[in-house]
């Protein structure tokens, strides 16, 4: 199997206030939008892959569902998301394995990891 492209599917209780939270508060470049009115789909670029926030979910996305976004600099994002209003689940600080993370969710939940790999981090380099 050949891959070419990827994307998250999200389907949201609430999809405008989704939409608006990934668009808005989070600042997620919209990649597409499909579909008309209250109900289009939209797209963002998720770094090197998507996020799709379409349809409507009855029920939250289970407890399995995170998403990772890594950020240049995570004390500028925190900042800038707190000024926001968004909840921060965790604040900032170094994992034991070297990467600074912090924990927000959207709307209905969805845990989201922010993450700045520091410049000598071994995840930056290949052997």
């Amino acid at each position: 199997m050949e891959v070419l492209s990827s994307r998250v599917l999200l389907r949201p209780t609430d999809l405008e206030r989704s939409r608006a939270f990934y668009r808005d508060t989070l600042g997620l470049a919209i990649y597409r939008e499909f579909g008309t009115g209250p109900d289009r789909g939209t797209v963002f670029f998720l770094g090197g892959g998507f996020l799709e926030v379409s349809g409507r979910s009855e029920t939250p996305p289970g407890p399995g569902l995170q998403l990772w976004l890594q950020v240049r600099d995570l004390a500028a994002a925190h900042a800038e998301l707190a000024a926001k209003g968004v909840p921060i689940l965790r604040e900032p600080r170094q994992e034991p394995w070297g990467l600074l993370e912090m924990w927000i969710a959207d709307p209905d939940g969805v845990r989201i990891c922010v993450v700045e790999v520091p410049a000598d981090h071994p995840i930056r380099y290949r052997p």
